[in-house]
């Protein structure tokens, strides 16, 4: 599974930062970021909720747009090692320059340069999906929205929204999503993963999304996944983000094996996978021992992804190509 080429569609940009990482930029800084690792040196949470307060806290080393450089360099080398070769990640002005348009850019700069040198060396593609931070509140996703309005383009593709689920209702964010969309973006959001299926279908209604974050407590409302189905709506679907944070058992248990074949458009990513102890070959590994997935599948899986990718039909054929069978 390693080797195979893979797509991803739903990757947090501070959240992939390998725990090594982390600890050596709050070194050079002199940042106090106890709490945050465990003795083994690995992220440490108990919970949901207080795995954001972690990630928040992880993220507080990151100060300047060189140290989004470095860090989206060491992302991408990650993913490319698991043989991804196309990826969209959640970025937040709430974290690059505070929501202010003008240190935005630069620190946008910066992870863009990092994109273009890692796709010469390495030959991952990487595109920016920018999202607000849902429990920051509606006001300061305006700013955010704006943020992705005036830099969208060839690099900044997409706006979605993250963080507390339960925080405010999907409608509270109408002007963010109203005022990306007019940019051209496409249009993802997190849903039905804290909250269940009335969650998705709220948000279906308010901000009409192409692609849904999570999205797997569909499977408790059968007449939702087949609206999910005849809609054509795409499941960003995390297996090992679901199961680390205790909403499923086990592999066997995650219902994205019922959402495929009940003919929803499904995807897998890994979401933050240093936090949960994953990367892209192990979700394929674990799906293809729980569910008897074959090759077939997985390549069914890239061809959902690459549809549903924010990218352009010149990416979208070039990534095509690579996912040609090999000679």
């Amino acid at each position: 599974m390693k080797d195979l080429p893979k797509l991803e569609l739903h990757l947090h940009l501070e959240g992939a930062a390998p725990p090594a990482f982390i600890c050596g930029l709050a070194a050079e800084k002199h940042v106090d970021i106890s709490g945050v690792f465990d003795e083994g040196g690995h992220y440490s949470y108990t919970d949901f909720w207080h795995f954001l307060k972690v990630y928040e806290a992880a993220t507080s080393v990151l100060q300047t747009p060189e140290d989004y450089r470095r860090l989206t360099l060491a992302v991408l080398e990650e993913s490319a090692a698991h043989g991804v070769i196309y990826t969209e990640s959640f970025i937040s002005p709430d974290f690059c320059g505070g929501r202010d348009l003008a240190a935005w850019r630069d620190y946008l700069a910066a992870i863009e340069d990092a994109a273009a040198e890692a796709q010469a060396k390495m030959g991952i593609t990487l595109r920016a999906i920018v999202t607000p931070i849902r429990h920051f509140g509606p006001e300061k996703a305006r700013e955010v929205a704006i943020c992705a309005a005036e830099t969208a383009g060839r690099f900044v593709t997409g706006f979605g929204i993250a963080g507390d689920e339960k925080v405010l209702d999907p409608k509270d964010y109408l002007w963010s999503f109203d005022c990306a969309r007019e940019a051209g973006l496409g249009i993802t959001a997190h849903a039905g993963e804290w909250r269940g299926p009335e969650h998705i279908r709220a948000t279906l209604a308010a901000l009409n999304p192409s692609r849904i974050g999570h999205g797997v407590r569909a499977i408790e409302d059968l007449a939702l996944v087949d609206e999910l189905a005849e809609r054509g709506t795409v499941l960003e679907v995390c297996p090992g983000s679901n199961i680390a944070l205790g909403l499923y058992p086990d592999w066997r248990k995650h219902p994205i094996g019922q959402l495929f074949d009940r003919g929803v458009k499904v995807t897998v990513s890994t979401d933050d996978p240093p936090f949960f102890h994953t990367t892209m070959s192990r979700e394929w590994d674990r799906l293809a021992d729980a569910l008897d997935w074959d090759q077939g599948v997985f390549e069914t899986l890239n061809r959902t992804a690459l549809d549903a990718a924010f990218c352009d039909p010149e990416t979208k054929d070039k990534i095509a190509k690579k996912l040609e069978p090999r000679a």
